[in-house]
């Protein structure tokens, strides 16, 4: 029997859904670890749990990286890595992990000095990369990704201990009302989703292609969009979306001919690190949840991923 414990974050447990409030900041620090975001841009990032940095990247550095993104996904030998997950019941690629290992591109792209500095602002620390991924909808093709908390699953599945990391997603295509774009929900950062159903060991085989456990229930759900609605990114590529690891957010099935891609990274204070996870369940794989290493990035001037192409 898995019962509650003191984890004020407790869920998967024999108890009901229910929602729990935050008992972290936002905004670590007060903001003033770094100055990438100015005072606005945090009473909005504050408020309604992400933040929109539109057109943050040219379009040549755009180009080059959803050119990469576009050999990996071709190259036979990334397909067959566990790295790679295709969608359920085809062979389209939904998502590439570790990418910034996988690429010395995305490496660099990770470090750049416009995004890792948005994140050590707001974690109010320094990061490291706890996730990266390249995530794929292509026209016809893709498929939904469903409500959820990345908090929720980080925590359980990974002994992730507290709401200290945030997710940077770089728009790799246009996110227009039709082709499944992100949709999130304001200030649900603020409120912690419990969720009901006992995690399976290995869940992450099935979770990656369509999750089961750790999905809200449709009462919260609805709750929380009744409060604070939900906001479709619709922006250009080179666009820069930054959500907080507990804002409730999914997408629909891209059913439209034009594709969306994006580079998906995950940063996570240093002072944040993995704990064992939750219920005796075995840790993730190293791709998916980062445990070795984890040294804090250093920044890179803007647009030194460009540099590796060159070389």
């Amino acid at each position: 029997m898995i019962t509650p414990t003191l984890d004020p974050y407790a869920s998967r447990t024999d108890r009901d859904a229910g929602i729990v409030q935050r008992v972290e900041p936002v905004i670590h620090g007060g903001g003033s670890y770094a100055d990438a975001l100015n005072l606005g841009q945090q009473e909005a990032y504050t408020r309604d749990g992400f933040i929109v940095l539109e057109d943050l990247l040219p379009a040549d550095e755009v180009d080059i990286l959803l050119d990469e993104v576009d050999r990996m996904t071709r190259d036979p030998a990334i397909r067959q890595r566990e790295e790679a997950i295709t969608e359920k019941g085809s062979n389209a690629v939904r998502s590439i992990f570790r990418v910034h290992e996988l690429s010395p591109i995305i490496q660099a792209l990770a470090q750049d000095e416009r995004l890792l500095n948005v994140a050590r602002q707001i974690l109010g620390s320094e990061a490291y990369i706890h996730q990266s991924r390249a995530n794929l909808k292509p026209g016809f093709k893709g498929k939904d990704f469903y409500w959820h908390s990345d908090f929720e699953t980080w925590h359980v599945e990974d002994g992730m201990p507290a709401m200290r990391a945030l997710s940077c997603s770089v728009l790799l295509t246009d996110n227009s009302a039709v082709n499944g774009p992100l949709m999130l929900m304001p200030g649900s950062q603020n409120q912690f989703i419990s969720c009901v159903g006992r995690t399976p060991e290995a869940h992450y085989k099935s979770s990656l292609k369509q999750q089961e456990y750790g999905v809200p229930d449709p009462v919260s759900l609805q709750l929380l969009a009744e409060k604070g609605g939900v906001v479709p990114v619709i922006a250009r590529a080179g666009s820069v979306v930054f959500f907080d690891c507990n804002t409730m957010h999914g997408s629909s099935s891209n059913i439209s001919p034009w594709p969306r891609a994006n580079v998906f990274m995950v940063y996570n204070s240093v002072e944040n690190r993995l704990g064992p996870p939750k219920y005796g369940l075995s840790p993730r794989p190293e791709h998916i949840a980062a445990r070795v290493g984890g040294e804090p990035l250093a920044a890179l001037p803007a647009g030194t991923f460009m540099q590796r192409v060159r070389a």
